[in-house]
């Protein structure tokens, strides 16, 4: 702003000569196009430029010579503000943007920022304090109508979470009281497969309630959350265990969101078809490992019948399409090995090595 470089420079340059002090006073601040005063060290007004006297709607000679408390309707009688004027005057202190709200009769509820610095002059010991105002009323009203904005836009987008999740709940059970009803076991199966899906879209946007869409969330607690939710509305009793192992790292929504999506789609797979039904001790193992800027989400389970998967499968289904496209948007490329002992479906960023090697 004009004046509070004005300001700046004065601050640096403040020995003024004692001939016509007054006069010159006078013309330095009236070149100045924002309000200003110039005040003895009692807070009398010594001086004021013509853009105070046409801001505020106040006459010169009502203004000259007079204490700053008694301007005008006495708007200007501030305590707190007259101390810290003061302290300028006698400790050299200088005032940066002290807000304050005042009433004017002709102008209304006015917000000002003022800021002051002390005037010595060269040959004697007057002292002389240089005050700017610079009006912000617009200003914050404009913040305060954004604010409100954001208020409502935010209650918007929480009560559009709920009709969202209100709307995938009853699609999931129309979806599972059809799937009931057919007599066809495909078509059965593949209205269940659709169940799943709903649930588990419905799942990761439960858990993401917390955040908006462009913030960071750790990853651990809503991934642990996350595979929590889905035994507890995946799993009939206790024949399969998911167990994580998720480094402690913040990711952004988005990436948390395909992270989610790419879990809850090996989970299902793995509950689907790497058990059979004689296999008890059942368990599904999901890590996130970090090294740097590579990362690395692991999948991964002890079925009997994981031998002989492969991937990408030979019949490419959903779920399979899901995880391709979502490791796209990832930038990660995705492994699996199989075995004996289970399947690991690997999703990884970039060069990832094992944190035991990079060690």
């Amino acid at each position: 702003m004009i004046a509070r470089g004005f300001l700046g420079s004065f601050h640096d340059y403040r020995m003024i000569e004692p001939e016509n002090n007054d006069t010159m006073a006078q013309a330095i601040v009236d070149t100045i196009r924002e309000p200003l005063l110039v005040l003895d060290r009692d807070l009398r007004v010594i001086v004021a430029n013509r853009y105070f006297y046409s801001k505020f709607q106040i006459e010169p000679q009502f203004t000259q010579g007079r204490m700053l408390a008694s301007l005008a309707q006495g708007q200007w009688n501030i305590p707190a503000l007259h101390a810290l004027l003061q302290k300028i005057g006698a400790d050299d202190e200088a005032l940066e943007d002290y807000e304050v709200e005042l009433d004017f009769p002709q102008l209304g509820r006015r917000i000002l920022l003022m800021s002051g610095r002390k005037l010595v002059h060269a040959h004697d010991a007057a002292v002389n304090i240089l005050v700017s105002l610079t009006d912000i009323t617009e200003l914050r009203q404009a913040e305060r109508k954004r604010d409100e904005l954001l208020r409502q836009k935010d209650i918007l987008l929480e009560e559009i979470k709920h009709r969202v999740a209100n709307s995938l709940a009853i699609i999931a059970s129309i979806l599972l009281m059809k799937a009931r009803a057919v007599s066809s076991p495909e078509t059965r199966g593949h209205l269940e497969d659709a169940h799943k899906r709903v649930i588990s879209v419905a799942t990761v946007q439960r858990h993401l309630y917390p955040s908006e869409m462009g913030f960071s969330i750790e990853l651990s607690g809503y991934l642990e959350q996350l595979c929590a939710s889905l035994a507890a509305s995946m799993i009939n009793g206790d024949f399969c265990a998911i167990k994580t192992e998720i480094a402690r790292i913040s990711v952004s929504s988005q990436t948390a969101v395909s992270i989610g999506l790419i879990v809850t789609e090996l989970v299902i797979n793995a509950l689907k078809h790497a058990f059979p039904a004689s296999q008890t001790g059942c368990a599904i193992h999901v890590s996130y490992e970090i090294n740097g800027s590579d990362w690395k989400l692991r999948v991964s389970d002890n079925g009997a019948s994981a031998q002989t998967a492969s991937w990408p499968p030979a019949k490419v289904g959903l779920g399979t399409t899901i995880v391709n496209a979502l490791a796209e948007q990832l930038d990660a490329r995705v492994d699996i090995v199989s075995g004996p002992s289970g399947t690991s479906v690997s999703v990884m960023h970039s060069t990832f090595r094992p944190l035991a090697q990079a060690a």
